[in-house]
């Protein structure tokens, strides 16, 4: 049970600010060929004003919901390196930086 949101609420306004800006749509439309979709950090900005404020016990679960689905959907990108799971056998091994050439 937490007292506070998970982010302070004026990271949700720069979020919102950030995904409306012109350079940041521009991108998204370069990028992607879509536009960012916004709306959401303004909800969970008024969720978060709502619960800091008033309180609101439905604002806080709609916030915290909003951040679980923000955590599941950055999960699903796999990494394109094969993450280690221990270092390379000779990791501590001097680097041979002066190969002879063949030439």
């Amino acid at each position: 049970y937490l007292d506070t949101p998970p982010r302070v609420c004026s990271d949700y306004w720069s979020e919102y600010r950030h995904c409306k800006s012109f350079l940041n749509r521009f991108h998204c439309y370069y990028t992607y060929g879509t536009l960012p979709s916004c709306p959401q950090w303004l909800e969970d900005y008024n969720n978060c004003v709502a619960w800091e404020t008033l309180k609101d016990v439905k604002a806080k679960e709609a916030l915290q919901r909003s951040e679980r689905h923000r955590v599941a959907e950055q999960k699903k990108f796999t990494p394109v390196w094969q993450l280690r799971q221990e270092p390379p056998k000779d990791w501590n091994m001097p680097l041979n930086q002066e190969k002879p050439t063949d030439s």
